[in-house]
């Protein structure tokens, strides 16, 4: 047996399908193959909740005409530059499947993040596809289909997708294997051309098929005009929000546990619309409490240890004090076996913390914050919550409603409640309007915070992330601060709140942290470019370049290259036209009412 083979057996060993074995379906159904590609190893691929969600869907629906399966980056697979290799030259497979990836009928590939974008060349070249739509044959290369919020600039891989599936794909994807095994067990004429199948997919909603626009480039980056190339090509494309009863019951729920985690979706969307952020873009929806109570049921059943609840607007689900008192019932239950359940949440909004919601998570007994228990050791008795902005001018002109007498009153309750020692505290920094002094302040803020919270254990973390115009919300034209200058403004927050407190109590009570500043470079060019950008990522992945670490230096002179400025990325984008035009949906007034509050701030800052 072959080290791959072994690994692929040890993965089907251990995991449970939570709403029983998976029908075999009818050998001589003629149905389609679609594969999943996952650009991570097997526990972190359950967590994914996109593309496992459809992976349950395809799979427990009769009348859809497909098999789903996964395809990981497995951790036998060897490294050769930025290329993966099977050991011993065998053909990179499905857990489910022994045939080769690419002789599949559709791969798919989500991207949670813009920054990201790379992993599909790393895994088309993994499964022997070819990386651009322009090079795959149709009937002997599998349909590339993409998506999630990594996308919300599709431009980029608009060369190397075939389709981009926008918002949630249950009716989407569904469709488009409806309509690809009908063109492919319909005979088709010999000089049937490929663009036919690919108008059919593109009048479904959801899809954007990015070959069917052509593009005027401009000098440096940009767009002047998009057009469809066919009259039957429709001029725009919306991502899809679908009602709860439309949601398959894994789009809320971990279809799969390998015995230590599983975890649940209570909410979808949030009841805010920040200006900055994607979460208020859907609309808010919750999912029913007897299908999360009757999930936990069957957790309790496998004795499941772990119980992640992934939604960042937890405290918005009207029902979580029954949902948190149901999974207490699981975890007293356990605790007289000598077991202990553990539940990480996801982060709370000031505003919306309560005493109630607070005793609910305390009752629990082991329970800690989804960040830190990827990411620190510490993990119990932590509170998330996110000001974002220490000056309560720049949280008002971005349309967050966390004031600072509301955070107060939440470190209040924390403190009351005696179970919580810690709070992490999410900033930005490098927004449009921002001053030093308001960087500054944020050390203050921290400060206080810890004042407040009243305990001598107590401690404060504060995370800090750079301010990025995301595509789809009211901020994607705004300027973006150069990467290269965030570093410095970290280093000030932190060289403050320790001058605030004295380095003693600094190093026993409060941490700063930030990410890299080089997964930025990528991450600034991939929100904003255009489909050139996917041409440089694919020269920096071909030379090798470390893409998870990449230098200013190696990607300038990338973008060269192509023609591209990295200045004119950062820059306010009053362009007409955006790179994503097709899949914009932002109402122009809500982008003018933004850029007029923000001239006025500066105005009078």
């Amino acid at each position: 047996m072959s080290v791959l083979q072994q690994e692929i057996e040890a993965i089907r060993a251990r995991e449970i399908p939570l709403a029983g074995p998976y029908p075999v379906p009818d050998s001589s159904a003629n149905v389609l193959r679609m594969v999943f590609l996952f650009p991570y190893g097997h526990p972190y691929s359950l967590l994914c909740n996109g593309p496992m969600s459809l992976y349950e869907l395809i799979n427990r629906t009769p009348d859809v005409p497909a098999v789903a399966e996964r395809a990981l980056q497995y951790d036998c697979l060897l490294p050769d530059g930025n290329r993966l290799t099977v050991p011993g030259g065998e053909p990179y497979r499905s857990i489910e499947s022994p045939f080769p990836v690419h002789e599949a009928d559709i791969v798919g590939v989500s991207v949670t993040n813009s920054g990201d974008l790379h992993s599909v060349l790393r895994l088309l070249d993994l499964a022997g596809i070819p990386r651009r739509t322009a090079d795959r044959i149709p009937g002997k290369h599998p349909l590339v289909v993409g998506g999630n919020g990594g996308l919300a600039n599709p431009e980029v891989l608009a060369d190397y997708l075939d389709i981009v599936a926008l918002g949630e794909a249950e009716h989407s994807l569904t469709e488009l294997i409806r309509t690809l095994h009908t063109h492919r067990t319909t005979p088709q004429p010999a000089d049937a051309p490929r663009a036919s199948l690919l108008e059919n997919l593109a009048r479904i909603p959801g899809l954007y098929v990015p070959s069917l626009y052509a593009c005027d480039l401009m000098p440096g980056g940009g767009v002047s005009a998009i057009r469809p190339r066919a009259l039957t090509v429709p001029p725009s494309v919306h991502a899809q929000a679908l009602q709860v009863k439309d949601l398959h019951p894994a789009h809320f729920t971990y279809p799969i546990t390998d015995g230590t985690a599983a975890g649940l979706h209570p909410v979808l969307g949030c009841l805010h619309s920040c200006d900055f952020c994607t979460l208020g873009t859907p609309p808010f929806r919750q999912a029913p409490l007897d299908m999360l109570t009757g999930y936990i049921d069957r957790l309790e059943e496998l004795q499941v240890p772990t119980i992640i609840i992934s939604a960042p607007t937890f405290t918005q689900y009207r029902a979580r004090a029954a949902l948190l008192a149901h999974i207490k019932t699981y975890a007293d239950r356990a605790a007289t076996t000598g077991k202990t359940v553990t539940t990480i949440i996801g982060s709370v909004r000031a505003d919306e913390l309560s005493a109630d919601y607070l005793d609910a998570v305390n009752e629990l007994g082991d329970f800690g914050h989804l960040f830190t228990e990827l990411s620190l050791d510490d993990a119990r008795g932590i509170i998330t919550i996110a000001p974002e902005w220490a000056n309560p001018e720049l949280v008002a002109l971005y349309g967050k409603t966390q004031k600072p007498e509301r955070v107060n009153r939440a470190i209040d309750l924390c403190r009351t409640s005696k179970h919580v020692n810690t709070v992490m505290l999410y900033f930005i920094v490098g927004a449009p309007g921002e001053q030093p002094e308001d960087r500054l302040a944020i050390a203050n803020y921290a400060k206080g915070v810890r004042e407040r919270l009243g305990r001598p254990d107590g401690s404060v973390i504060v995370k800090i992330h750079q301010f990025m115009p995301e595509p789809g919300t009211p901020a994607q034209r705004l300027e973006m601060t150069d990467p290269a200058l965030i570093d410095g403004y970290v280093d000030q927050i932190r060289e403050h709140l320790a001058y605030l407190v004295g380095q003693q109590e600094y190093d026993a009570h409060y941490r700063v942290l930030y990410g890299e500043s080089n997964r930025l470079y990528l991450e600034a060019i991939c929100l904003r470019g255009d489909r050139r950008v996917g041409h440089v990522l694919e020269d920096l992945f071909d030379q090798g370049a470390d893409l998870t670490a990449l230098t200013r230096d190696e990607l300038l002179t990338a973008m060269d290259k192509h023609g591209l400025d990295f200045a004119r990325h950062l820059r306010h984008m009053d362009d007409p036209i955006l790179p994503w035009h097709i899949v914009n949906s932002v109402p122009p007034q809500a982008e003018q009412r933004l850029i007029t509050a923000l001239a006025r701030h500066t105005a009078t800052a």
